[in-house]
């Protein structure tokens, strides 16, 4: 990926991604305030679980909290399993753990995937149990990968098993030296009984580097607005080219593919990409599915014809830009986007990063496993 990197540096420049604010100041005042809390509740804690985003198993680490979680019982969740690619996250899984880093991938909208965190959770717990009448487990893990969702999820599941919680916005969990008896937290065990506890999303101070800083961009833990949509979109299209993910979209629909090729009908339905968020509260049509299907697929096909047809070297910086060029006009067309609108490459842009974060371009693992041993963050 020598021409992803090189274009990172050259085109998108360097984006100032630090506290002190640089170009960009993405770390507002307040997760420092949260940053502090956290360190201060980790104290009394008795495990941790880590979310972070299984697209992005080490550039999700919020290595702010790292010296404070480095002595704790932990178990790193990777959330959105159903958005990463699962050839390689067995990999991951298996990194982590032949490290001794307790580690499951989930689902956090999944039931059954949070009940099986949970009995992780419960079976790390029981060496501790004699010993302690009232268990803290803080959830921690940087902005949008999912920890609301899984906080939502124990929540139902605490419900269910404690029904006194159901109007609760939060339990007692103190008397505890040193922590607020009144703390956002849910009962999911009984004798002795264990507190889950919520917290800020917090992202670290610094990145290490403008393409981890991107990454984090794209899944979405730093704003499209920090950073901008069409250098994420960029950076998008030059992982999948640097992969060559769209020359194998061809053999997913190979005859819809060569229609598409040929016919870009003007008069095709507007496709609406709200009907792929999930809060979506009615199920749509089947010709709703049917038009963000054949939207889905054009976008593939542009991608595949402008790849296909590409004669440069991906490896030359120049070469991966002139090809990125050609595929927003691709996109554009794909897309009927007018050629008139002012802030086209803008609408190409946030379409195309809609569909890779719903999934609709297929599942993908954006941190490649270490081959070498590192220090677990």
């Amino acid at each position: 990926m020598g021409g992803v990197r090189s274009m990172v540096q050259k085109g998108l420049g360097e984006m100032g991604f630090n506290k002190g604010g640089g170009v960009i100041n993405w770390f507002p005042g307040h997760m420092a305030a949260a940053t502090r809390a956290i360190r201060h509740r980790l104290k009394v804690s008795d495990l941790v679980i880590e979310v972070r985003d299984a697209r992005l198993p080490l550039s999700s680490v919020n290595e702010d909290l790292q010296p404070s979680l480095s002595g704790k019982r932990r178990i790193l969740a990777l959330n959105k399993k159903d958005l990463a690619n699962p050839n390689i996250m067995h990999k991951w899984t298996h990194y982590f753990n032949s490290r001794e880093q307790d580690c499951i991938s989930i689902n956090a909208h999944s039931r059954s995937s949070v009940k099986k965190l949970l009995e992780l959770v419960e079976l790390k717990l029981r060496e501790v149990i004699s010993r302690e009448p009232t268990l803290l487990v803080m959830v921690v893990g940087i902005p949008n990968v999912g920890k609301s969702a899984l906080i939502n999820s124990i929540h139902q599941i605490a419900t269910s098993r404690f029904p006194v919680q159901e109007k609760m916005k939060r339990a007692t969990v103190g008397p505890l030296p040193g922590v607020t008896q009144d703390i956002a937290g849910f009962k999911i065990a009984h004798q002795p009984s264990i507190y889950v506890l919520d917290t800020p999303g917090v992202l670290v101070p610094s990145i290490p580097d403008i393409e981890t800083g991107l990454k984090l961009a794209l899944a979405g833990s730093v704003k499209d607005s920090v950073v901008g949509e069409e250098r994420i979109a960029q950076y998008l299209l030059a992982v999948l080219n640097s992969r060559s993910t769209p020359l194998h979209w061809r053999h997913l629909n190979n005859r819809r593919m060569e229609e598409l090729r040929n016919e870009y009908d003007e008069d095709k339905h507007d496709y609406n990409l709200k009907d792929l968020l999930p809060n979506r509260r009615k199920l749509p049509a089947r010709s709703d599915v049917k038009y963000i299907q054949d939207f889905v697929t054009e976008v593939q096909c542009a991608l595949h014809v402008s790849l296909s047809e590409f004669n440069g070297n991906l490896e030359d910086e120049n070469d991966l830009e002139n090809l990125i060029e050609l595929q927003f006009e691709k996109l554009q067309k794909a897309m009927k986007i007018s050629q008139n609108a002012s802030e086209a490459r803008i609408m190409v842009s946030k379409k195309l990063l809609t569909l890779f974060r719903t999934g609709k371009l297929g599942p993908f693992i954006l941190d490649d496993v270490p081959d070498t041993p590192i220090p677990v963050s």
